[in-house]
């Protein structure tokens, strides 16, 4: 097999790995995810890889519409796709005021679809960085379950703005069953 010539989208085997599926293509690597390991930076002359076509595909590989799912969650991880995340019904055209407590001074008023956009944008934000962080190649475990509990806090900072999604599967989720003062 050629594996120079691979794109975004192929299907591979590594003997290590298992099956994966091409989602980036660098000048001598390929970004691979991987089912079970996540996404693996592997070089385009690795000799542990090998390119699966139909004949020879096995009941491990995911089924299409798995597949059409796990790529659209890596492109939206890895590129600046943004899903559409509607704001709630009842703050649609409404208006956030911040009040200064020094009544002579001006208060400011912010549109909340803008405000909702940006609080989106910081949490598509936030989930790049969480993937970055896992998919680090220097950071050792240990520093990837750290610098993952930070990233767990940070959204749990954030669930005061779940009142503004429409949708529940939208909202911020922080640690579970803990309290940080």
């Amino acid at each position: 097999m050629d594996q120079l010539t691979l794109g975004i989208g192929t299907r591979l085997q590594h003997t290590h790995f298992g099956p994966g599926v091409i989602v980036g293509v660098k000048y001598a690597t390929y970004l691979i995810s991987f089912i079970n390991h996540g996404i693996k930076e592997i070089d385009k002359t690795d000799t542990h890889l090998d390119e699966i076509i139909p004949e020879n595909a096995t009941v491990e590989i995911e089924t299409t519409s798995e597949v059409e799912k796990s790529l659209l969650k890596i492109l939206r991880l890895w590129g600046n796709a943004q899903e559409h995340v509607p704001l709630g019904d009842k703050w649609l055209g409404g208006t956030m005021v911040l009040q200064p407590k020094d009544k002579s001074q001006k208060a400011k008023e912010v549109p909340i679809d803008i405000f909702f956009h940006k609080i989106v944008m910081l949490r598509d934000r936030i989930r790049v960085m969480e993937q970055q962080v896992n998919a680090h190649k220097q950071l050792t475990d240990e520093d990837k379950v750290n610098l993952q509990q930070y990233i767990t806090r940070i959204y749990g900072t954030l669930t005061t703005f779940n009142v503004l999604f429409r949708d529940k599967e939208h909202w911020f989720i922080g640690e579970k069953g803990t309290r940080e003062d």
